[in-house]
């Protein structure tokens, strides 16, 4: 080998040489010194000065750098043509009216067209008269006092000649005529409408001309009671019902008997009540009562001792 070959400078040789050359100036306008060749050198500079992303081994990542991700909505001509198709198929869906599938056909047609042709669904038809009937309202009257007033006053005159004429046909004597008051009956409510044609009660609270009413009224003018407030009545007397009243005395501590005295209550078991008037010499029974033939009148009559129980006046 010839030791004449000169020795071949190393790469750090080299590089310190090329640092030692002077470097010129940007106006010189040579190559590698100009304006452009220091702005790419500032750029390599601040990139390599960046930070760096790490991989999980701690690594530096590939040409990966810390950059905020940013959204960019693009709007391309594919979603615009696609927007044009839906919207306008949204508003046809809604307004396309009901169509059903005919029985035996290869189309859809409306679904009214098979309601009535295929169905054969009634049809109602409106006649010209009905058409051109008069409309009408309905009137109302209004009904005074003074005519409600004579209403019942013309039921109630009603209601006396109807009794009138009932008692007409039931009895003889002075008691069965209705306006005329029969001798020895002091019942002061001898003209009232009994329960049967709708009369009410009285001051006793029996119902008027019954014989219960009757007695009850007796035995509180035998008391000296013979105007409101009544010493006996309904609340503290006996039942409106005549059979209960022999009970309803005992009950009240009151005496019965079968020795008849003045003033007391012949009670008979068949729903019927009379006042004693007075006892014969033959033992025989004066009574007064009303109603004993279902006229709601007075009567007198005698019967026997023994045909009832005398329920004594109330201590």
């Amino acid at each position: 080998m010839h030791e004449d070959h000169a020795e071949q400078p190393s790469r750090s040789q080299r590089r310190a040489a090329e640092s030692a050359r002077p470097r010129r100036s940007a106006s010189t306008g040579r190559s590698g010194g100009g304006a452009a060749v220091n702005e790419r050198r500032a750029r390599r500079s601040a990139a390599a000065s960046a930070p760096v992303a790490t991989n999980p081994a701690g690594g530096p990542a590939a040409a990966t750098a810390f950059r905020k991700p940013v959204n960019v909505r693009r709007t391309g001509p594919a979603r615009v043509f696609a927007t044009l198709l839906v919207v306008p198929a949204i508003f046809g869906t809604v307004a396309m009216p009901a169509y059903a599938f005919m029985p035996g056909g290869d189309l859809f047609q409306p679904s009214g067209a098979f309601s009535f042709a295929v169905a054969e669904a009634q049809d109602l038809d409106v006649p010209a008269v009905a058409s051109g009937a008069p409309i009408s309202s309905d009137a109302y009257a209004v009904t005074t006092k003074a005519e409600i007033d004579e209403a019942a006053l013309s039921e109630e005159e009603a209601a006396q000649a109807a009794w009138a004429a009932e008692l007409a046909s039931r009895g003889s004597g002075s008691y069965a005529i209705y306006t005329v008051k029969a001798e020895g009956d002091d019942y002061p409510w001898w003209d009232q409408i009994p329960d049967d044609y709708g009369g009410g009660l009285s001051p006793l609270r029996y119902y008027y001309r019954e014989c219960v009413d009757f007695v009850a009224w007796r035995l509180n003018r035998d008391a000296g009671s013979t105007s409101a407030p009544f010493k006996y009545d309904w609340s503290n007397l006996a039942s409106g019902s005549a059979y209960v009243w022999a009970d309803e005395w005992v009950a009240h501590g009151w005496p019965t008997s079968s020795e008849p005295v003045v003033g007391a209550v012949a009670w008979f078991p068949y729903n019927h009540v009379a006042y004693v008037q007075s006892i014969n010499g033959d033992g025989t029974v004066n009574i007064e009562e009303y109603n004993q033939n279902s006229d709601h009148s007075y009567h007198r009559r005698t019967i026997a001792k023994a045909d009832a129980l005398y329920l004594y006046p109330p201590g």
